[in-house]
């Protein structure tokens, strides 16, 4: 009965040894070599292996490693897995950048080629007219411009200010013999809504250009928001009880003499979700914001898209001047009748009747049809991207746990399990902070959440409520940034390169003080495992960049 009870004992006290059966003390070549690569000095690396009661992460069996190795390679693994994250984070940044600088040079494109073919057209079809009053135009343009890039401008005022300004030197120029001063053109102003001397285009350009401005605008902003929640959230460090998650994930088996056995798939999972738990709590509020965008997208096509908009502009503000002076004269009698007669003040041919002569009007811009066709395809590609993208948070831990960190889930009996090789036997835990409550890997106080990335939650909520009301036609108050461009920075920003474009800043959501992670209830339980999504595929081929100078 002796032999049994002796021979069990040696059966479970093997693994505490690593794969080194037999008595002798193993050599430590390999763990030194990998030491020295790793950029550390050798000076006080065992030779051989020596007992591990010091070690105050790694199992504490006899061991090639010692407590300053262990602090070293914790440390080196938190900087790394950091730098995963950074990297992941780069990666959907500039696709994010990719996309915003697509839309945003076609919007501004648009606005200057309309600009533009006013110019031409007005000059050649009300030849003095436009001239003397180029201003009222020129501001009009202005105004649009600089509601796009952020500023608070009120578009609907801007317009109605627009129209009142152009009736009031288009009256005057039908009316020549007249002196008239600013009170009285300020009461012709005022007969626009009641005596509608442009007909419905007033009315009609104030809904569809609105639908199109806010959509343009908030889209970009969009972007803008989500490259800025991304920055900031993949620079949130690490907790102290996830470096030492970590370590014991990567190198605590160079440490046990198992340096070419990769940790257990599902083993890695729990540690990454346990360490990116916060992470993952911008899931529910990330996918609403995409879906959000995806909404306001659909703006851009059919004939209140913004191109269409944008490019008809020369033509209905044409038509409605021409329908100004078709009826002028009855206009006027009713002008004078309400503000009364105008002092005479002489004789001559206005400009408008000259325009009236020439009989032009101005033609669309020809190249509206190509330009439609290029908005469709900016359309069709962020559609795609902003749908790979909605899975990023929740499946960032399982692209980090890719095969050349992990093993083969078919070899998940010959893995790293986090004391020896062997199976690893818990359940993969839920995504987010609440469901790492019970997770075998790392201890979270799930009561303190990172108020950092509570803060980008909530920027992400105000972002998508932005876009609903935008996508509702309904205009949205945006930070005036006419006179700071400072801010916390563009969300197209990278490390070391900003994005130009419009002037738009987002709302400073700087990180707080963390709270410490005290350890927490360590039972486990059942946990649902996530499927690869296709966007993985953009953040492995960075991520394996990283990986492979390990």
């Amino acid at each position: 009965m002796d032999i049994p009870w002796a021979f069990l004992l040696f059966v479970l006290a093997a693994p505490v040894f690593g794969d080194n059966a037999s008595g002798k003390a193993r050599s430590c070549s390999d763990v030194r070599q990998f030491y020295n690569g790793k950029g550390f000095s050798l000076s006080g690396v065992p030779q051989t292996e020596i007992s591990g009661e010091h070690l105050r992460i790694c199992p504490q069996g006899y061991t090639c490693c010692t407590s300053e190795m262990e602090e070293e390679l914790a440390n080196m693994g938190r900087r790394e897995v950091e730098g995963l994250v950074k990297e992941a984070g780069r990666s959907l940044q500039a696709s994010l950048n990719g996309q915003y600088k697509s839309f945003d040079n076609h919007f501004l494109d648009l606005l200057n080629r309309s600009d533009t073919h006013l110019q031409e057209s007005f000059r050649a079809t009300y030849g003095a007219l436009y001239s003397q009053n180029a201003r009222v135009f020129q501001d009009l343009y202005g105004e649009l411009r600089r509601y796009y890039r952020g500023s608070s401008v009120n578009l609907e005022e801007a317009l109605n200010e627009f129209w009142a300004r152009l009736l009031e030197r288009l009256f005057k120029a039908s009316n020549p013999q007249y002196a008239m001063g600013d009170e009285y053109l300020e009461c012709v102003a005022k007969q626009t809504e009641t005596l509608r001397p442009f007909g419905d285009a007033p009315r009609d350009l104030k809904l569809k250009a609105t639908r199109a401005f806010v959509a343009a605008r908030s889209f970009v902003q969009g972007l803008v928001v989500s490259g800025e929640v991304v920055r900031k959230v993949s620079q949130v460090p690490l907790s102290a009880e996830c470096t030492r998650a970590i370590m014991k994930l990567l190198y605590c088996p160079h440490c046990r003499g198992m340096g070419s056995t990769k940790p257990c798939s599902n083993y890695c999972r729990n540690v990454m979700k346990g360490c990116l738990a916060n992470q993952a709590d911008l899931d529910t509020e990330w996918k609403n914001l995409v879906d959000a965008m995806l909404q306001v997208a659909e703006r851009f096509n059919g004939q209140t898209s913004v191109d269409t908009v944008i490019l008809t502009l020369p033509v209905r503000i044409s038509e409605a001047i021409l329908t100004m002076q078709e009826n002028v004269e009855v206009f006027t009698s009713k002008v004078f009748q309400a503000c009364g007669n105008p002092r005479v003040a002489g004789t001559g041919s206005s400009a408008a009747e000259d325009t009236r002569k020439r009989g032009k009007t101005p033609v669309e811009d020809r190249s509206s049809a190509a330009t439609g066709a290029r908005l469709e395809k900016l359309v069709s590609d962020v559609t795609a991207k902003l749908r790979d993208m909605q899975q990023y948070w929740v499946q960032l831990p399982t692209a980090l746990c890719s095969e050349r960190v992990a093993a083969d889930p078919a070899n998940e009996e010959k893995c790293w399990n986090g004391m020896t090789r062997g199976s690893y036997l818990p359940e993969v835990m839920g995504d987010g902070l609440a469901s790492q409550i019970n997770n075998p890997e790392v201890e979270i106080d799930i009561t303190k959440p990172d108020m950092t990335i509570r803060q980008q939650i909530m920027q992400l909520k105000i972002m998508t409520n932005r876009l609903k009301n935008a996508f509702n036609g309904n205009d949205v108050d945006f930070q005036d940034t006419s006179d700071d461009v400072s801010g916390s920075g563009s969300g197209m920003c990278t490390d070391e390169v900003c994005a130009r474009g419009p002037r738009i800043i987002v709302p400073n959501t700087d990180r707080p003080k963390l709270y410490a992670y005290p350890p927490e209830n360590k039972k486990v339980v059942k946990g649902t495992g996530s499927q690869i999504h296709p966007c993985i595929a953009l953040l492995l081929l960075s991520l394996a960049t990283l990986l492979l100078r390990r």
